[in-house]
């Protein structure tokens, strides 16, 4: 543990901060050799920091432990982000076919999570957040999920594979257009839904909830031996690196928290001026 994540412990408890590191670490006590680490950077922006996130292992039983990942980039506020990071996973966890159809379950879990926050607009605000979440059943399957442009990039068989689907409006132009809205396309400015959000799904969002989705792409991987580290980023990383760019420049670097920290500061080095939230998780 770092001096600085004790000063934190310390601060909490003391009862002068409430507010989460903005770097960490951790491992697996089931599947010890699995380690993460997470690093936040705020953007240039005037407003609060809108990123929020979920980095740590949760262990059932005496045979089961979950680890649970996840990148929440809000917009117009924070506070649906930070709705999420609270109860996103209680939500996908408390689903009673989890285990048995996991898919099934996420999808599910994100719809209610979306009407929850829908319901409580007046305390959470009219905006929204992206999201993208990763649940990592024994060491051995991952499940991925996402609404917006946070990514899940994993490194394995020696190339990077996207298991996320970035939501771009330009994309699902027919689909927005079938809702009854439509898609700017201004000159140097990127595909809006109403001329307003640069993603095609999100929760929270009420004025654009007719016109936008909230349901989550999954998908299943396994986790071998060919499998060496996951990537999940908010979209001020992926704005300005690629998908390769991101897993050679940390390949080689073994401490998880490590790896995190570089990516986001790499990315502030090319200028990137949106939030940056970064979580390296290494099988290896």
């Amino acid at each position: 543990m770092t001096a600085r994540e004790i000063l934190h412990k310390m601060k909490v408890k003391a009862g002068f901060s409430s507010s989460p590191p903005d770097t960490g670490k951790g491992k697996g006590k089931i599947t010890k050799h699995i380690t993460h680490g997470f690093h936040l950077v705020k953007g240039k922006a005037s407003h609060p920091m809108e990123d929020y996130l979920v980095s740590q292992f949760k262990q059932i039983d005496d045979k089961n432990e979950l680890g649970l990942f996840a990148i929440f980039d809000g917009h117009m506020g924070h506070d649906v982000a930070s709705y999420l990071q609270s109860h996103l996973f209680d939500n996908i966890l408390k689903e009673p076919d989890f285990w048995t159809e996991p898919l099934t379950a996420i999808k599910r879990a994100y719809d209610k999570t979306d009407a929850e926050i829908l319901e409580k607009t007046r305390v959470l605000g009219r905006g929204g957040s992206t999201a993208v979440t990763a649940i990592l059943l024994n060491g051995q399957t991952l499940f991925v999920a996402n609404v917006g442009d946070s990514r899940a990039v994993l490194y394995k068989n020696g190339e990077a594979k996207q298991l996320s689907i970035d939501h771009d409006p330009g994309t699902e132009k027919k689909d927005i257009e079938n809702r009854g809205g439509f898609v700017s396309n201004i000159p140097g400015d990127v595909p809006r839904v109403d001329g307003q959000l640069a993603v095609a799904r999100a929760f929270g969002d009420k004025s654009l909830k007719m016109h936008l989705s909230s349901e989550p792409d999954v998908t299943t991987e396994d986790i071998d031996d060919s499998t060496e580290f996951l990537i999940l980023a908010s979209d001020g990383l992926w704005k300005v690196t690629s998908n390769e760019e991101a897993v050679d420049s940390i390949k080689q670097i073994k401490d998880a928290q490590t790896a995190a920290r570089h990516l986001t500061e790499a990315a502030v080095s090319r200028k990137s001026k949106d939030d940056i939230s970064c979580i390296v998780v290494r099988f290896q």
